[in-house]
């Protein structure tokens, strides 16, 4: 993500990472109560301070199959979502994260399910309990006005439009559209059916199929089969320009709000996605995703630019008086790597995400013919207020400038260190080997010192979370 206008020791992460995990472990196991008969019901929060309430144990989801239908004259959606789970424990009831929506009727299976609604939960009794290893469905028919999320960076969540609509948002925004459990750390496909009155775009992520019309309604179909964090879900609906090509034997699909300029800065940026994806396979090894593309909103409430999977949205002030950005499409797209293809296994690593899209941003600038990666890092450098931690940063600090710049500092340090050649072989490797998956800070960290041959624990303490200015490399 890229918010507009952006401007410690060893012990304290180790000792973060490991207090963190087992509490994720416990509460992934049910630790809730026991039954009587042995089962017991999931955790109705993973356990994350980020994101509170969000999140759910007990049940590991591999696809959503989602068939949703909107009408922009009533904000008004329809939906049924069909997921499938296994239980990861002997589980007699199961939670989903869903926000001001009415529920119709729930199954598991074939049966119907008990089910009640807690808050942002929808909670799910399935008539029988299901087994530890049980691959098993939940179906959902659900309805209603959709709500926003405010966040930290201003609205997200499900956002109506003048044309249409926006489901969109870090780190809240699928659970105010459809029944998910909301963390990365549950990473699933995705099959998407959305209905809209003829006439209106409706785009998503992935590999678009066929388009059908009956009734004055069209139904646009997309699919994403790399697991994706439910974060990294969008739905934009409404007047676009939809270009649909292709990109090494991939499907590429831009589309700009029609009420922005036709030429200029949104589109000849967009343009240049095959161009700078290129380039970044390049140094951080082959493109991870079936598919290509991006989209700009012209709603000036999305203050931001966020890595959906495989189709970044970005907001109108990005492209303002009608400028080429391509390092913002550099950023998002360096996220395809990081933090969508390898996500977070947990918030407080979200330097894992932005500060290897902001250094990807510097190594675009050089390559594009401007300021060097160097030159970059040393204005930065000389920048930075050290008092403010890269990791762990505090949930106000989500998305601060100790997230996205030191980070970036702590890659380019750990470039510097250890040699370019050493440096892009960490980089490679961490996505090749965690592709599809999540990652820690203390796994970056033992990748590095196994590739590198030497210790560089004190490195990284120093670049991200020491209190004071660390010793140039």
């Amino acid at each position: 993500m890229v918010p507009t206008g952006r401007t410690p020791t060893s012990n304290r992460l180790a000792a973060t990472a490991t207090a963190l995990t087992c509490a994720v472990a416990l509460i992934a196991a049910g630790c809730t109560g026991d039954d009587s008969d042995g089962f017991r019901p999931g955790a109705a929060d993973v356990g994350d301070p980020y994101v509170p309430g969000r999140g759910n144990g007990g049940y590991d989801v591999t696809h959503y199959g989602l068939d949703v239908r909107y009408d922009p004259s009533t904000d008004r959606l329809t939906g049924r979502a069909v997921i499938t789970a296994t239980a990861m424990q002997d589980l007699s009831r199961l939670n989903l994260d869903l926000i001001g929506l009415d529920v119709g009727t729930v199954s598991v299976g074939d049966a119907r399910a008990d089910h009640r609604r807690d808050d942002g939960e929808l909670v799910v009794t399935p008539r029988d309990g299901l087994p530890h290893g049980r691959q098993f469905t939940v179906t959902v028919d659900y309805a209603g006005v959709p709500t926003a999320a405010d966040g930290a960076l201003g609205s997200g969540g499900f956002l109506h439009t003048a044309d249409g609509a926006v489901a969109l948002g870090q780190p809240d925004s699928a659970a105010t559209w459809f029944p998910v459990n909301d963390h990365p750390s549950d990473k699933a496909s995705y099959d998407l059916a959305v209905t809209v009155p003829d006439g209106l775009a409706a785009l998503s992520n992935g590999v678009p199929g066929p388009k059908s019309s009956a009734d004055g309604w069209t139904t646009w179909r997309w699919s994403e089969r790399t697991p994706m964090a439910s974060y990294l879900s969008t739905l934009v609906i409404g007047d676009y320009r939809v270009v649909s090509g292709s990109h090494a034997g991939r499907p590429m699909v831009t589309a700009v709000a029609a009420s922005l300029p036709a030429t200029g800065g949104a589109a000849s940026s967009l343009a240049r996605t095959g161009e700078i994806v290129d380039f970044l396979a390049s140094r951080f090894g082959p493109y991870p995703f079936d598919s290509y593309g991006g989209i700009v909103v012209a709603d000036d409430r999305i203050g931001y630019a966020l890595e959906t999977q495989s189709r970044p949205v970005y907001g109108p002030a990005f492209f303002t008086d009608d400028r080429p950005n391509p390092g913002v499409v550099a950023h998002e797209l360096a996220h395809q790597w990081f933090g969508d293809s390898v996500s977070l296994s947990r918030w407080s690593d979200i330097w894992l995400n932005e500060g290897f899209a902001s250094y990807a941003e510097w190594l675009w600038e050089e390559h594009d013919g401007g300021r060097t990666a160097q030159h970059n890092f040393d204005l930065q450098y000389a920048a930075t207020d050290w008092s403010q931690p890269s990791v762990e940063p505090g949930r106000e600090r989500m998305f601060g400038t100790a997230v996205y710049k030191r980070g970036a500092l702590a890659v380019h340090a750990l470039r510097r260190t250890v040699g370019d050649d050493t440096f892009f072989r960490i980089l490679r490797t961490w996505t090749t080997e965690r592709a599809a998956g999540n990652g820690t800070t203390s796994d970056l960290v033992a990748l590095a010192e196994r590739r590198a041959g030497r210790q560089l624990r004190p490195l990284f303490d120093a670049w991200l979370v020491g209190g004071s200015a660390p010793t140039l490399p």
